[in-house]
Order: structure tokens, then C-alpha cells, then sequence
């Protein structure tokens, strides 16, 4: 007669006890992965923010009646924005880059012309994908807004 070894002494116990455990140690991972990034795309004051989106949209539409338009070029580490339509505007624009899903990432500043009235921004690194594009005059009484996808050495129409 053969003596049988002890249950801990086995394969199959501990391959029944070893499938249950992974799960839960990835189903652990994941909410800390779930907790350490949360969504960002979620305002508490949303209200004030769809009052505020209501005013944007006055800006948009006074721009679109006026006629502004604007060329981007994309290029290496630079952008560069030239006015194409629209009443002349040679004062600084409020240029805004907002990535859909990383605020992380979202970058604005002001831009001003060089004596060909050419709006030149320097880049830290060069952006690519999806981006919300906001170009605002200096004195905010109208405002470009629209959705790209940005590609490297490519131009795009804002009006």
C-alpha cells in the first residue's frame, strides 16, 4: 500500500489556490491603477461652466460673422498661425491646446506677431493626435475653436 502524501504536499491544491489568487491580486492592481488616475474630465460647478459655454459661443459666432480665419502649420517643434480672413487683427492671440482625454498636457499662451504678422510658437516637444485649438484675440471679443487631429508638417484651417 503507498502512505498518500499530504494535501500541501500536492499540485492540484495549490493550482486551484494559485488561479483565484492571481485574479484578485490583478483585480487589486486595477483599482489602484483606477484610483491613482481618475478622470479629470468631470467639473463640479458644471452650471457656471454651461453659463460660461453660452458666453463662448457669442465669441464664436461674432468670429464667424466677421470672417476670421486663420492657417496652422505645423512644423518639427513650431506652430505657426497667419491670418487669412477676417478684418486685420495685429494684436497678440490667446492660443490654447487643450488634449481631449490629458489635462496634463493642455498647454495656452500668448502669441505675438512679427512684422509679417505671423504668429510663431515654439514648441517643447512636438505634438501629435487629437487636440481642441482656441485661438482668442487679445481683447476676447471673439474666439476660434475647433478639433484637429495634428500631424507633423501639415497645415489646418481654423474658422
Amino acid at each position: 500500500m503507498s502512505d498518500q502524501l499530504p494535501w500541501y504536499k500536492q499540485f492540484w491544491p495549490w493550482f486551484l489556490i494559485i488561479l483565484p489568487m492571481c485574479a484578485v491580486i490583478a483585480s487589486l492592481t486595477t483599482l489602484k491603477i483606477a484610483l491613482d488616475n481618475s478622470d479629470s474630465l468631470v467639473a463640479e460647478d458644471y452650471y457656471k461652466q454651461g453659463k460660461a459655454i453660452n458666453m463662448d459661443l457669442r465669441k464664436i459666432k461674432y468670429a464667424q460673422q466677421i470672417g476670421m480665419k486663420f492657417l496652422v502649420t505645423v512644423d518639427d517643434q513650431e506652430l505657426t498661425i497667419t491670418q487669412h480672413g477676417g478684418p486685420e487683427y495685429r494684436a497678440a492671440l490667446n492660443v490654447r491646446f487643450y488634449h481631449p482625454t490629458i489635462e496634463a498636457k493642455d498647454f495656452s499662451l500668448n502669441a505675438t506677431a512679427d512684422a509679417n504678422y505671423v504668429y510663431h510658437i515654439p514648441l517643447d516637444a512636438a505634438i501629435t493626435g487629437p487636440w481642441e485649438v482656441r485661438i482668442e484675440g487679445f481683447d476676447a471679443k471673439w474666439r476660434i475653436q475647433q478639433r484637429i487631429d495634428i500631424k507633423d508638417d501639415f497645415e489646418y484651417w481654423l474658422n
